[in-house]
């Protein structure tokens, strides 16, 4: 566990957040103001990447029952 004060937090509060997302998880960053611990700086779970545009090229199929109009049934479900 690694300790700091406010001061050098706000300081160096790129530094701090690189090591701590670079680090083991047993290692954790704890922000204190004097002897009293306040806050532990912990990261995220990694963000999932992006969704590629044509990522579903050729996955999927549309046939000619797409461009058909729906039942009235159907319709009348979406037009309430």
């Amino acid at each position: 566990m690694t300790r700091v004060n406010i001061h050098t937090a706000k300081t160096h509060l790129s530094r701090l957040i690189e090591t701590e997302c670079a680090g083991d998880e047993g290692d954790e960053i704890v922000i204190s103001r004097g002897d009293v611990t306040v806050v532990r700086l912990v990261p995220i779970a990694q963000v999932p990447r992006r969704r590629a545009f044509g990522a579903m090229r050729g996955r999927a199929s549309i046939d000619d029952r797409f461009f058909e109009p729906l039942p009235e049934d159907e319709l009348a479900a979406w037009e309430r």
